[in-house]
């Protein structure tokens, strides 16, 4: 029975959604080109720092988001933390100052460098005590947008993360006449322990929006009783909720962009005819953006930092710790919304792009909620074949619902008339932290996603990337890792192979060799796994080289293989960039040796 909090303790559902139109720790920020000067449109400090040589300090800053202070957990006292700006082939060094009571560490991420620069506690460095400096050196071997963030307990929550741009070492391959970076994240007023707390202790705590009784009748118009009543019982037989796309909603987040909340409006400015690169991150603990600019037509350049061909869309998916670059050329003399939408519905993000300050659009309403269909439990059994079961109660009432098509109520892109038979671990069975297994998992990665299905607009996919210059390594992979991504929702429980970090022996690549990395998806999340110290090379069902990527989203019930080149000796993590996922256990070791 999930509990409330009394109404008096809870800030209003707009306040939640809205936040306050200023925080002292934030203030917007863009790259105006061709002349390289960064400037600011927002109150507050321009906030880039640029060159080789740089000096950060991890401290507390307060900021009101949502009419009551917090502290937050900052780099040089903002939030965002400082734009860092490199050049590519030069050799950059940062002294990293901890003036907090407790250790911490900043990683940084899609970043290739020596691992004892990673900054990953207890894996590449110690991290930094309470006073000390740790100084990282390292030479820049790519150009692109990345990020920064802290990798010691919950920081990177409370707002320890920054952007990193890379200029090329030669000509930009798309220059623009502004650029801007867009980094989106998600703030909560409660402490990350007290949300990680009560995940564990109710897993749907923050899910507000169960089936219902007219959603039931509404079933029962569409499917007949029988049907109906079949589907609810699968749901309850498994212990899962169709609803469960977040684990943590704006019940408890205000989404941010550059820092601002909805209310605040972080504005870039731009001259009609001018061609805007806008570089999106998320930058947030645990929250999937759907991201679109209503009037513009948005074509991608770079994903993760790595140039792509271009393709034009009207919305892309942005999961926790991706990165897309994207162009704009508004020709009009008006405000334009930048609108990313949380993947549950229950909030968003969004800032205006405009030619004159003070400028607003209309804001869209949130997109309908949709559930979670059979393809997204299921995987390719739903399409058409295959198996697939509960771990614990099994597939309860699925033989009644006769593969009912009423819960996705469409047919899938890409489905594949064979899919691979996986290979589950010993450790996934008779174990209270695995409550599913996907038997034939879908391979399509033309799957836009839940949500995005047939909604009419033109949808990012990753079959729509294709990374210029095709793959770092020609070599065919020699041989092949397996693992499944498991969990238990109702126990909070998360790990690899139905192992939790605590209890895993590290991964061993061989130093040199080219290996296929298959993951499977036991879950109904999304999970986005990121891997430290090496690009992960996306493949096509084919086998063949899609896109280059740090961080690549895996959907519920899916199977996707990536490419790896072992170049990079040392320990590196490799984990779900969910952080209570991540906390919970899907993380592990890879050892280069």
């Amino acid at each position: 029975m999930k509990t409330f909090s009394p109404p008096a303790t809870v800030l209003s559902r707009r306040r939640f959604v809205q936040g306050v139109a200023l925080s002292g720790a934030v203030a917007g920020f863009s790259l105006l080109r061709p002349s390289n000067v960064w400037a600011f449109t927002s109150p507050g400090q321009p906030r880039v720092l640029s060159g080789t040589d740089f000096a950060l300090e991890i401290g507390e800053t307060p900021v009101n988001f949502t009419g009551a202070t917090r502290m937050a957990t900052t780099v040089n006292g903002q939030l965002p933390g400082p734009i860092l700006r490199w050049k590519e082939g030069s050799t950059v060094t940062l002294r990293v100052t901890n003036r907090l009571r407790v250790p911490s560490s900043i990683h940084w991420h899609g970043i290739l460098l020596p691992f004892r620069m990673d900054g990953v506690p207890g894996i590449s460095f110690p991290g930094i005590a309470p006073g000390e400096t740790f100084t990282c050196r390292f030479p820049v071997r790519q150009s692109g947008t990345y990020w920064y963030h802290s990798h010691s307990g919950f920081q990177e929550q409370t707002g320890l993360y920054g952007p990193i741009v890379v200029e090329p070492a030669g000509a930009e391959r798309n220059p623009t006449d502004r650029d801007y970076v867009v980094m989106l994240n998600d703030w909560s007023d409660s402490s990350p322990e007290h949300i990680f707390a009560t995940l564990k202790r109710q897993s749907d705590y923050y899910n507000f929006a169960e089936p219902t009784v007219p959603e039931f009748f509404r079933d029962v118009r569409a499917l007949g009783m029988h049907q109906a009543l079949a589907k609810r019982k699968m749901w309850n037989a498994m212990r899962m909720s169709p609803t469960d796309l977040s684990d943590v909603s704006g019940y408890t987040y205000t989404y941010l962009m550059n820092g601002a909340a909805p209310a605040g409006n972080w504005t870039g400015l731009f001259r009609p005819g001018e061609k805007i690169r806008l570089r999106f991150i998320n930058g947030s603990a645990m929250t999937l953006f759907d991201v679109r600019i209503p009037g513009l037509k948005m074509t991608v350049i770079a994903a993760d930092g790595q140039d792509v061909a271009p393709v034009a869309v009207d919305e892309f998916r942005i999961s926790v710790a991706e990165v897309y670059d994207v162009l704009v050329e508004p020709q009009e003399d008006r405000a334009y919304t930048v609108f990313a939408q949380s993947i549950d519905r229950t909030g968003y993000a969004r800032g205006t792009l405009a030619p004159r300050e003070g400028m607003q659009a209309e804001v869209p309403a949130l997109d309908s909620r949709q559930p979670l269909s059979m393809v997204d439990m299921m995987g390719a059994m739903a399409m058409g074949g295959g198996a697939a079961h509960g771990g614990m109660q099994g597939m309860a009432g699925m033989a009644d619902m006769g593969g009912m098509q009423g819960m996705s109520g469409m047919a899938m892109p890409g489905a594949s008339a064979a899919p691979p038979v996986v290979r589950h671990a010993r450790t996934e069975y008779h174990n209270p932290g695995v409550d599913m297994h996907v038997d034939m998992p879908r391979t399509n990665i033309d799957d836009p996603g839940i949500g995005l299905r047939n909604n009419g607009r033109r949808v990012l996919t990753y079959a729509d990337l294709h990374t210029i210059g095709g793959p770092i390594d020609p070599r065919e992979p020699g041989r092949e890792i397996e693992l499944h991504l498991t969990g238990n929702m109702q126990r909070y429980m998360w790990s690899f192979d139905g192992v939790k970090f605590s209890d895993a022996a590290p991964v061993h690549f061989r130093s040199g060799e080219r290996l296929r990395i298959v993951l499977v998806n036991d879950t109904m999340m999304n999970h986005p796994i990121h891997l430290h110290g090496m690009w992960s090379e996306l493949e096509n069902p084919d086998g063949r080289f899609q896109v280059r990527k740090h961080t690549i989203n895996v959907q519920p019930a899916q199977r996707i293989t990536y490419a790896v080149s072992a170049d990079a000796l040392g320990r590196w993590a490799y984990h779900c960039h969910m952080l209570y996922h991540m906390e919970a256990g899907m993380f592990r070791e890879v050892v280069v040796s």
